[in-house]
């Protein structure tokens, strides 16, 4: 069993809040300059280290921004590599992102390239992040890393904008032959608060529809910010959420990466957070463990418990497997604890006014 107290499933450094793009949901709202303050080289090897420490074979994603801003990156994943890191790497779909360098960053030991595709229409893809041909760039990137033995996954936003093309995205990413495809459902941080999110009901269809996918698709599937998509796989299954056991039972039972509880996240001056979408930093890897911070913080510490948590996600059967976004319940009420309000269900026993006062709003 993986005790996602004691050690993420993931962690993601973002080594650069730099980025030539200008998405139209990004949580980090980047610039093209890199921050004066950024983590050194050698203060970004103490920090794999530390990561170290949680495990043998932890992952660790280096992200951004665009982590290719940074010199030193080849640098960086060798040196994870060589400490026995698994290191994955989410570039931006730039003309940055060349064979070579790709193949660089192939020998230096990197394991898994994430793009993000969020349309199959060239056009939407790239009105979506703000620069002409970042489609064509990143299907390019995608071609190399199958070429170079990269293990591939495509990355898609969910909002109203968006929605209509996951169909055609799907199928680009069985095209592609990527072995994963992760799915992120908005939550209104950074340039992502002017974007319009679906609605509690249509993402509810939405989650219905991948685990569709999921059972027919040649490539695994998951979710980001959207942990409803264990309780609608469970309802999908008939199973009783009273009778949930979280140690064994169904997939759908078993440890997530959740901000705080499985997920943790280091920003490029080193702050740390639950998740890059919950921006409630427990401290800096400059004066402490990430180790340490991970597993003792008082946050992250509320975040894995699940009688902690307030309104119908309080009260909710799944909470145990689910629990909704916390990052998205921050966003919308500063309450990382509160429901989460792009979940349309609702637990029995929640009181008639409640629920009245919630359908009104």
């Amino acid at each position: 069993m993986f005790d996602t107290s004691e050690r993420p499933i993931v962690l993601v450094w973002e080594v650069s809040r730099a980025c030539e793009l200008a998405c139209d949901h990004c949580r980090a709202e980047a610039t093209p300059q890199r921050h004066p303050n950024e983590l050194t080289t050698e203060e970004g090897k103490r920090l794999l280290d530390r990561a170290r420490e949680f495990g043998e074979g932890q992952i660790v994603v280096l992200s951004g921004g665009d982590p290719l801003k940074r010199p030193d990156l080849a640098e960086l994943v060798q040196y994870g590599d060589e400490v026995g890191l698994r290191i994955a790497l989410t570039p931006s779909g730039t003309t940055a992102l060349t064979r070579d360098r790709l193949a660089a960053l192939a020998d230096a030991g990197l394991r898994r390239l994430a793009l993000s595709l969020d349309a199959a229409d060239p056009e939407i893809h790239d009105g979506y992040r703000g620069e002409p041909g970042v489609f064509a760039d990143t299907l390019r990137a995608a071609r190399w890393a199958e070429d170079l033995g990269i293990d591939l996954q495509i990355n898609t936003t969910v909002c109203e904008h968006t929605v209509a093309e996951l169909p055609g995205v799907r199928d680009l990413v069985a095209d592609l032959g990527a072995t994963r495809w992760a799915v992120f459902f908005l939550v209104p941080v950074g340039r992502g608060r002017t974007l319009e999110p679906v609605s509690p009901a249509r993402a509810d269809r939405v989650l219905d529809w991948l685990h569709d996918v999921r059972e027919r698709a040649g490539f695994a599937v998951k979710t980001t910010e959207a942990p409803m998509f264990r309780r609608v796989g469970l309802q999908r299954e008939g199973v009783d959420p009273t009778e949930l056991d979280p140690t064994r039972g169904p997939p759908a039972t078993r440890p997530s990466a959740l901000a705080g509880d499985g997920f943790v996240f280091v920003s490029h001056t080193g702050d740390v957070y639950p998740s890059g979408f919950l921006p409630v930093s427990v401290g800096s890897v400059r004066d402490s463990s990430v180790v340490e911070l991970y597993r003792d913080a008082e946050l992250f510490q509320q975040l894995r418990d699940p009688e902690a948590l307030g309104g119908k996600c309080g009260e909710c059967a799944f909470r145990r497997v689910c629990g909704g976004s916390r990052s998205r319940a921050y966003a919308h009420s500063g309450d990382a604890l509160a429901e989460d309000p792009l979940c349309p269900y609702e637990p029995v026993g929640v009181d008639e006014p409640r629920r009245n006062e919630r359908t009104e709003t």
